[in-house]
């Protein structure tokens, strides 16, 4: 049997009156390939911290019987001894480390995170702002880990890559599922479907229960009424047959108590709610939105620089209208810098006269004005107040959400508001630059949903491979100074 590494016992966590985490007991054992899944805000991030240490918890014990290593998203790499083998692979610059970009960030930390062993490994989010290439060396790096390893992400693939145990974090609870996602969603798939044949059975059987109740007190007023009919005359001659009457009554009042029984039963079903349905989404454009050209957005000999360095060297290429067309490529090779070229309708673009290009950046949103997320949508949106609703509710703005100041929301919140307010604004072409980085897996859904309702253009930088698999019409790869259409 494989020995415990790390023991979670009768744990409860609350910030600011409300609860976070409350869980009994959970364990990772020494060979644990362990990913956690929820949605943001759920205790994803809090729940590793409480594992590493860095959290105390109101009640219970976390016991740790191995050395673990805690990998951090948000943190920045500092100055430490690394594996200068490591440094090589993964492509990273001779540089001080204030100058590397984000992606450059994330390599150098994973470099020094992988330059000593440790029996456990507690990792967060560790793909954000990684290509396809610094992905597939995490995967590579960890396939053949020994040890124990509890890793937080929203990437579905690294997850059926890596992990072999989920722990679902939601209200505050942690439930568990053996395999990988795809196990997960497929397990989850199941539930949903138990559910509904277990609510559409309560609802048959309420049913056929009220509707005989509802006989057996009709049959009854029918032997009232017959009782009232009865005339006076007919009473005195049957005043000698009261057992007659007696029988009557008797007869009426075990209907009327059958009856009763079952509205009792009723009452004492077991309610089952229905699972929650994805409601259908549809974004249609109005007629003066609608493009004509079959390619929006095309690129006539264009040569792109970064400074002294070239990204593209006379590249020709065609977008076609109504598709999601997404742009991959290694960290630096200028995806960022295409798309604000386009935006700028650069030279060697060619853009359609009546394009109106909304874009998402990676960057931290600020918000001017004083407003609800509500107002906020409503004011740059033609669409009714029940579509902005349901879109909103899509990328989790639930409850109370919805009336929040948009100065006061989160990172996250500021994020998942953007991508709303793109979809259902006034838009044709939208150009999103890596809108998932920061979303967690349910909220990918959603924008996989948006994307797929979509009547406009979309351009797309990402390097998650399900999301691309999910959504993308056509892929285009930047690579050796040209973009090359993937077949």
């Amino acid at each position: 049997m494989e020995k415990v590494c790390l023991e979670l016992e009768n744990i409860e966590l609350s910030f600011f009156d409300q609860l976070i985490l409350n869980i009994p007991r959970l364990a990772v054992h020494q060979f644990d390939r362990i990913g956690i899944v929820g949605k943001n805000g759920a205790g994803k991030s809090t729940l590793l911290k409480l594992m590493n240490g860095q959290i105390t918890p109101d009640t219970g014990q976390v016991k740790s019987f191995a050395d673990f290593a805690y990998f951090d998203q948000l943190t920045s790499p500092i100055e430490k001894e690394v594996d200068y083998e490591l440094v090589g692979k993964l492509s990273i610059p001779q540089t001080e480390i204030e100058n590397l970009s984000g992606g450059e960030q994330t390599r150098m930390k994973l470099a020094q995170f992988f330059s000593t062993y440790h029996e456990g490994l507690l990792i967060d989010e560790p793909t954000t702002h990684l290509d396809v290439a610094g992905t597939q060396f995490f995967i590579e790096e960890l396939t053949y880990y020994y040890g124990a390893l509890v890793l937080v992400s929203h990437d579905r693939y690294l997850l059926d890559k890596l992990v072999t145990k989920i722990w679902e974090v939601e209200g505050g609870s942690v439930a568990e599922y053996t395999g990988n996602y795809s196990d997960y969603e497929a397990q989850k798939e199941l539930q949903r479907k138990q559910q509904l044949d277990q609510h559409e059975k309560y609802l048959k059987e309420k049913s056929r229960l009220i509707n005989a109740a509802e006989e057996k007190m009709k049959k009854a007023d029918k032997i009232t009424q017959a009782n009232r009919h009865i005339s006076k005359k007919e009473t005195k001659a049957k005043a000698n047959k009261m057992f007659m009457t007696k029988s009557k009554d008797t007869s009426q009042k075990s209907v009327q108590r059958a009856a009763k029984a079952m509205e009792q039963r009723v009452e004492q079903l077991e309610a089952v709610e229905a699972p929650k349905e994805d409601q259908t989404i549809r974004f249609h454009q109005p007629n003066t939105l609608k493009l004509h050209n079959k390619f929006p957005i095309m690129g006539d000999r264009l040569t792109l620089k970064a400074g002294n360095k070239t990204l593209l060297e006379e590249a020709n290429f065609q977008f076609p209208l109504g598709n999601t067309i997404v742009i991959t490529g290694n960290n630096g090779s200028g995806k960022t810098t295409l798309f604000r070229h386009i935006l700028q309708h650069g030279e060697g673009v060619i853009i359609s006269p009546k394009a109106v290009m909304g874009s998402y950046e990676q960057k931290g949103y600020q918000f001017e004005k004083s407003e609800s997320v509500l107002v906020y949508m409503k004011e740059r949106s033609n669409y009714d107040e029940s579509k902005i609703r349901a879109v909103l509710h899509a990328m989790n703005f639930t409850g109370n959400d919805i009336k929040k100041n948009v100065q006061d929301l989160s990172g996250g919140e500021a994020i998942r508001l953007v991508l709303c307010q793109l979809f259902l604004g006034r838009y044709n072409v939208l150009i999103l630059d890596e809108p998932t980085n920061f979303l967690d897996i349910f909220c990918i859904v959603a924008l996989e949903r948006f994307l797929k309702a979509y009547e406009g253009t979309v351009l797309l930088v990402s390097h998650d491979r399900t999301f691309i698999d999910r959504v993308a019409d056509c892929v285009y790869v930047m690579e050796e100074l040209k973009l090359k259409l993937r077949i």
